[in-house]
């Protein structure tokens, strides 16, 4: 089966476009967004793109939960400072901690803000029924996640 090239005009036509489309996101993410734009009276979305509010959480911290590999349950969040410290911790509904540590946020595609996982010794999948939970609190910003429910597996000998 013999398939013809494509034209060369649909190729020409083709960079028009992307590069359009790439010359307005320039505009709309350009390095003046700084405090003059202020002045300027440009919406707050462009004022908080300068380099040093990307460092900042953007938003209210989230965490999941999901089971990696080894049969562990593991801790994921987002909206964290990137870079900074972040403690995780998961603890009984008691109160009594079962699994805590501190890992570093990151910037991981998909994901808003740092990115923070914590990998946990804590088997699962477990029976249904969430006996615990898991936070998470971002040094940098002094702000705790909401509660996460988490099933914590127990032995039964």
């Amino acid at each position: 089966m013999h398939t013809s090239p494509r034209s060369a005009a649909r190729w020409a036509r083709r960079f028009a476009v992307t590069a359009t489309a790439l010359s307005v996101v320039g505009i709309g993410v350009s390095p003046m967004a700084t405090a003059d734009a202020a002045a300027a009276g440009l919406p707050t979305q462009v004022r908080s793109t300068t380099p040093a509010a990307l460092d900042k959480a953007p938003g209210d911290l989230y965490l999941f939960q999901y089971n990696n590999s080894q049969g562990h349950l593991s801790i994921g969040g987002g909206n964290f400072t990137l870079g900074g410290r972040v403690y995780m911790v998961v603890k009984y509904n008691s109160g009594q901690m079962r699994y805590q540590g501190t890992v570093t946020a990151k910037t991981v595609s998909g994901v808003p803000g740092g990115a923070a996982y914590l990998h946990t010794n804590i088997s699962a999948p477990c029976a249904p029924g969430n006996n615990g939970y898991a936070r998470a609190y971002d040094y940098s910003t002094e702000t705790w996640s909401p509660r996460l429910p988490v099933a914590i597996c127990q032995r039964i000998d």
